[in-house]
C-alpha cells in the first residue's frame, strides 16, 4: 500500500511540471528574441570605435589608415570643392540604369521559364551558361561591341543584377507545391486569377532574396567599371587618389559605397517586411 500511494503522488507533481505554460516558455526560448533597437548599425558603429581607438592610440599607420576624422575631413573638403557630390550622382545614375534593366530582364526571364515548359527550355540553360561566365570577364568583350562610354557599364551592371534576381525567382516558382495548382484548377480559377491569388504570393520570398542580392551586386560591379576608362565616379575619384598615394580619399570612396550598399538593403527589407507582413519567420 506504500508503494502505491507513493506512485500515485508522484504523478500530480510530474504533470505540473510539464503544464502548458511550461511547455510554450522552452518553445519560446529557441527563438532568436525581440529585434533589437537598429541592430543593423550596432555592427557598423563597433567597427567605427575600434578604428577611431586604434588611431587614437597610434596602432594604425596614418599614411596606410587614416583616422576616421581625417577621413570625414577629407570628405568635407571633396564636397566643398564640388568633386564629390559629381561623382556621387554619378555613380548613383549608373548603378541605377543598371539596376532597373537588370530587375526588368531578371523577373520577364523567371516568368516566362518557371510558368511555361516552352520558356523554361529555352531559357533556363542559357542563363545557367551566363552565371557559369565570370561577369567582369566579359567587359573587354563588351568594350569591343559597345565602345568605352557608359553603355557597356550599365550592360554589365544589368548583368549583374539579372542573374540572383532571375535564379531565385526561378526557384521560389518551381517550389510552389503542386496541391495550390490543384485546388485553383478545382476552384475553377483563370491564369490571371492564379498568378495574382497563386504565384505571386508563392514566390515574392524568392523574389526580394534575389533583389537583395542584385542590389549588393549591382554596387560591387559598379566600383570596378569606374576604374576602367572613366572620368567621374566614385571609383575613378578612388583611382585617381591611388595614382597620388591618397589612402584618405579612397576611404571616403569605399564608406560611400558601403552606406549606399547598406542603406539600399535596409530599404529593401523594409519592403519585404510590409509586402510579406502576413508571414511568420524568425526573424519577425
Amino acid at each position: 500500500m506504500t508503494t502505491t500511494t507513493t506512485t500515485t503522488a508522484a504523478v500530480p507533481v510530474t504533470a505540473a511540471k510539464d503544464t502548458p505554460a511550461v511547455r510554450r516558455r522552452r518553445r519560446r526560448g529557441l527563438a532568436p528574441g525581440k529585434r533589437l533597437p537598429a541592430s543593423r548599425l550596432i555592427g557598423p558603429a563597433f567597427f567605427l570605435a575600434l578604428w577611431a581607438a586604434a588611431s587614437a592610440a597610434g596602432q594604425l599607420d596614418p599614411g596606410a589608415i587614416p583616422a576616421p576624422w581625417t577621413v570625414l575631413r577629407t570628405a568635407g573638403h571633396l564636397w566643398t570643392d564640388g568633386t564629390l557630390p559629381t561623382d556621387v550622382l554619378t555613380s548613383l545614375e549608373r548603378a541605377a540604369y543598371g539596376f532597373a534593366l537588370g530587375l526588368t530582364a531578371g523577373v520577364v526571364l523567371a516568368l516566362a521559364s518557371g510558368l511555361s515548359r516552352i520558356g523554361e527550355a529555352l531559357i533556363d540553360g542559357t542563363v545557367q551558361l551566363n552565371r557559369a561566365i565570370p561577369t567582369l570577364g566579359l567587359i573587354p568583350l563588351f568594350i569591343l561591341w559597345l565602345g568605352i562610354g557608359e553603355t557597356f557599364k550599365i550592360a554589365i551592371i544589368a548583368i549583374v543584377v539579372y542573374i540572383p534576381i532571375y535564379l531565385n525567382l526561378h526557384a521560389a516558382l518551381s517550389g510552389i507545391d503542386h496541391r495550390y495548382v490543384e485546388l485553383a484548377e478545382v476552384q475553377g480559377l483563370s491564369r490571371l486569377q492564379f498568378v495574382r491569388q497563386i504565384v505571386i504570393p508563392g514566390a515574392l520570398p524568392g523574389f526580394f532574396v534575389g533583389l537583395r542580392l542584385g542590389v549588393t551586386g549591382s554596387w560591387l560591379s559598379l566600383v570596378v567599371l569606374e576604374q576602367i576608362n572613366a572620368t567621374s565616379g566614385l571609383g575613378y575619384m578612388m583611382f585617381q587618389a591611388q595614382n597620388y598615394g591618397q589612402s584618405d580619399v579612397i576611404l571616403v570612396g569605399l564608406l560611400i559605397y558601403g552606406v549606399f550598399g547598406l542603406v539600399s538593403d535596409s530599404a529593401v527589407r523594409l519592403v519585404e517586411r510590409r509586402v510579406l507582413s502576413w508571414r511568420r519567420t524568425l526573424s519577425s
